[in-house]
């Protein structure tokens, strides 16, 4: 296996209706990524495409008049076109329609039939058509799917099963060898927990439904849609046509999956593989849900963004970036519109635009033309780099190794907060060295010339980082520097840069949206909820906190970072609090903090506890004591 190839996948995506703002987030998380192994010279391969076969398929296209091929075929240029347009930069798009993945996947069924895995049968259940699956007693809900809440059919019908029982300890054994198998941690437990309770053969074909790959030597048969979908990830990189090509590239680095197909892929993929004797992926990472009203948006309920107005409208830079920052991958994240507004401000607009803009109008100020297209930008002549230098390359290679390390954990919004750290590493250099005062004076010219060198070397390292997030930003910032491409990742300010100062926008703000409707304050409502135990009330506990320092949490209007002392160690908790108190006059105070909450991720900073606040006309006031009591008395 080649030690330096990073082979990734999206799941591919149903073509029965169009795509939304969920299959962005998932392509885009996977793009990023890939971006990033690709600078490191890792040898990537990123495949992503649609899954075309199905009930649901079926019934779409019979609902339009057209066959389940056309259906797939028009949804499939939306897909290209929204790819092309979010600057999606995919080594193979696979389409289950394909003759070489049909040839696939009926080659890995023989082959795991050859192995007894694969026995003839009958199936009675509850089958949901709109997530393609059966539905067990325990999970049915008042007929219902517990994932998309349709009503479910009882079906029965001839199939073949595969032996998925078989698989049980197997599984198990392999999770314990290989924890870093499914992640994040939280899904590997529940992983785990489904295995240990018992796994139930698998149904693995249909005979009601006809648009499918036939079961070798039994055409009334079709090969169920999850082992037809989930041989995408071999047949897209050559399996049972291009040997050499599949053999270099498998197994998968990172299957990249939303958190409601996770069984699929960690327990009956893996299962697949064993059977057939392949190696099993290195990683499968179930993503969270974007939710809209803290609902799992999903064209089953009906929720979905149409991604279109929201490119038009922010464009394919701004709308990366914000679904890549915004929430650690893994956790679930309300969307708003507002929400990207502020992160396009605060971030985009304020920091790296402005940023950019003043270094492109202080070359054009301070390097005359020279008779060139280019002006160059050279260390003939310049100071030598001092402390204010030094700092701007030490502080260059601190951000960057975290910025490595994240994305090396499959961790983008911590890799943003990494980049954004050098951003305003950046600006403090440009508002310290006042460039400006050089201008006009012949003296100091070999110090503004290494001003210059080091915003031109500034630059070009920022134009690196954020390219995965923002690859036409990226490519405007290093084409405008004439950005040398050597030994990219080493911070060198004696490059020699040929520059064509750009005097255009990167981000400018958006000053014409909505504000946030100002609700009235009514008067207080009854409160009317269960009654609980005084032994469910001492689960929580509550302890005097001293605030040790606070400061507001970068790019947010609502939340600050507070470090508390509660007693028997120091703790950072995160509080939307900063639109109502100054971070120093929270210094010193004492207050109420629940320390026995699991942590939490909020905006890329963890939060370990949880201050308690009334809050009046929407504004919160921090519940404090009247004497003195010491850090980390309990509250009762």
């Amino acid at each position: 296996m080649n030690k330096d190839k990073f082979y990734i996948t999206t799941p591919i995506y149903y073509v029965n209706d169009n795509p939304h703002l969920g299959h962005i987030y998932t392509t885009v998380v996977a793009d990023a990524i890939a971006r990033h192994m690709r600078s490191r010279g890792r040898d990537v391969f990123f495949l992503t495409g649609t899954d075309e076969h199905g009930q649901k398929v079926e019934k779409a296209a019979a609902k339009q008049g057209i066959s389940p091929k056309e259906l797939a075929d028009r949804v499939v240029h939306n897909y290209l076109d929204l790819w092309t347009r979010m600057g999606i930069q995919y080594s193979q798009f696979i389409r289950t329609t394909d003759a070489v993945h049909e040839r696939g996947v009926q080659r890995l069924f023989d082959i795991v039939r050859s192995k007894g895995d694969i026995y003839a049968g009958e199936y009675e259940g509850w089958y949901c058509t709109s997530c393609e699956k059966f539905v067990t007693e325990r999970e049915i809900q008042d007929r219902r799917c517990p994932d998309c809440f349709k009503e479910t059919e009882i079906l029965k019908e001839r199939c073949y099963y595969f032996r998925l029982s078989k698989y049980q300890v197997p599984l198990l054994d392999y999770y314990r060898a290989n924890p870093g198998f499914i992640r994040p941690e939280s899904r590997y437990n529940e992983v785990t927990e489904f295995v240990r309770g018992g796994l139930r053969d698998l149904s693995v074909t249909r005979s009601s439904v006809r648009w499918g790959i036939p079961v070798p030597d039994d055409p009334e048969q079709v090969i169920y849609v999850w082992f037809d979908a989930l041989t995408n990830y071999l047949t897209g990189i050559g399996y049972g046509t291009d040997e050499e090509s599949f053999l270099r590239r498998w197994p998968a680095t990172l299957h990249l999956v939303g958190k409601d197909i996770l069984r699929f892929h960690a327990v009956y993929w893996p299962a697949f593989l064993m059977s057939a004797g392949l190696p099993l992926p290195q990683t499968v990472f179930a993503h969270g849900w974007w939710l809209q009203d803290d609902r799992k948006m999903s064209k089953s309920l009906g929720n979905v963004f149409n991604p279109g107005p929201l490119i038009d409208r922010f464009g394919p830079d701004p709308l990366r970036y914000f679904l890549l920052r915004e929430v650690p991958l893994g956790l679930d994240s309300n969307f708003s519109e507002e929400a990207v507004v502020d992160r396009y401000n605060y971030d985009l607009a304020n920091d790296l635009g402005n940023l950019n803009s003043r270094i492109q109008r202080l070359f054009a100020r301070a390097l005359p033309p020279a008779g060139e297209p280019a002006l160059v930008l050279s260390s003939a002549g310049a100071a030598e780099a001092g402390a204010e230098e030094q700092a701007v390359s030490a502080n260059y290679y601190r951000c960057s190794k975290d910025a490595i390390r994240a994305f090396e954990e499959y961790a983008p919004s911590r890799a943003m907060v990494a980049d954004w750290e050098f951003v305003n590493v950046l600006n403090r250099y440009v508002a310290v060295s006042e460039p400006w005062t050089l201008l006009d004076d012949p003296v100091k010219r070999p110090r503004l010339l290494r001003v210059l060198l080091t915003c031109a070397e500034g630059l070009r390292a920022i134009a690196l980082l954020v390219a995965p997030a923002l690859p036409g930003a990226a490519q405007s910032i290093a084409d405008a520097i004439g950005a040398p491409q050597e030994d990219p990742w080493e911070f060198r300010p004696d490059r020699e840069f040929r520059i064509r100062p750009s005097h255009a926008a990167l981000f400018p703000r958006i000053e014409n949206h909505k504000p946030k409707e100002v609700k009235k304050v009514e008067e207080p409502k009854k409160v009317e909820t269960e009654p609980i135990s005084i032994e469910e009330f001492q689960r929580v506990e509550l302890r005097v906190a001293q605030v040790v320092s606070a400061e507001r949490v970068e790019g947010t209007k609502k939340l600050m970072k507070l470090v508390v002392d509660i007693g028997t160690e120091k703790r950072q908790i995160v509080a939307g609090i900063a639109e109502a108190y100054e971070p120093q006059a929270l210094v010193g105070k004492k207050i109420i903090v629940v320390v026995n909450l699991r942590p939490a991720m909020l905006r890329g900073v963890e939060s370990r506890g949880m201050l308690l606040a009334a809050t009046v006309g929407g504004s919160p006031t921090i519940a404090t004591f009247e004497g003195d009591p010491p850090p980390g008395a309990l509250v009762k």
